[in-house]
């Protein structure tokens, strides 16, 4: 099983997936940002954004697949994923691998949002870098609200401005119910 966690950037997937995993020791936790990272180091990534990469998406389901079969325990994934074609892409391929997937989306207001990335350091030693990735973050704020209307059926909405803890209850309550 995976439980993947998708909202905008800033609202609360990592801090969600890590109250989960307090909660929940047996699940594994699976950021596929960690494969763009290492994509990035071997090709280009002419749109700057790794997701673009079929590689990319390729190895997100490859991987998913792999610990689902390989270590039998749920995976937890914090990824925002908005594109309806990647989204098709790969929860296409961990549906013909027979894998379930709960699918959360949190939505907070975009100056919540705002708020969240400005507060973060992402290149403490580079702040002119610091700055590129806060900007790019927040230009991806109004894709990822207008996408949650076009979200697999089923996936759950969730209140991204409630408490890691109360998003965890829902969210443990929900996937031992079966949504």
């Amino acid at each position: 099983m995976i439980v993947w966690v998708n909202g905008a950037f800033g609202s609360g997937k990592t801090t969600l997936v890590d109250e989960l995993r307090a909660r929940w020791p047996e699940a594994l936790v699976f950021d596929p940002e960690m494969v763009g990272f290492v994509l990035r180091q071997i090709v280009e990534v002419p749109t700057g954004d790794f997701q673009d990469l079929r590689l990319w998406r390729r190895q997100v389901a490859d991987l998913a697949i792999g610990l689902v079969e390989e270590y039998d325990r749920p995976v937890l994934v914090p990824m925002t994923l908005v594109n309806p074609g990647y989204v098709g892409e790969i929860f296409g391929a961990l549906k013909d691998a027979g894998v379930d997937v709960h699918h959360f989306f949190l939505k907070v207001s975009r100056q919540v949002l705002e708020e969240r990335i400005d507060g973060r350091s992402f290149t403490p030693d580079d702040p002119a870098q610091d700055e590129r990735v806060r900007r790019w973050c927040k230009d991806r704020i109004a894709p990822c609200v207008a996408a949650a209307d076009t979200l697999p059926g089923g996936t759950v909405f969730l209140d991204g401005e409630l408490t890691p803890r109360q998003l965890a209850e829902q969210v443990l309550a929900l996937v031992r119910a079966g949504a």
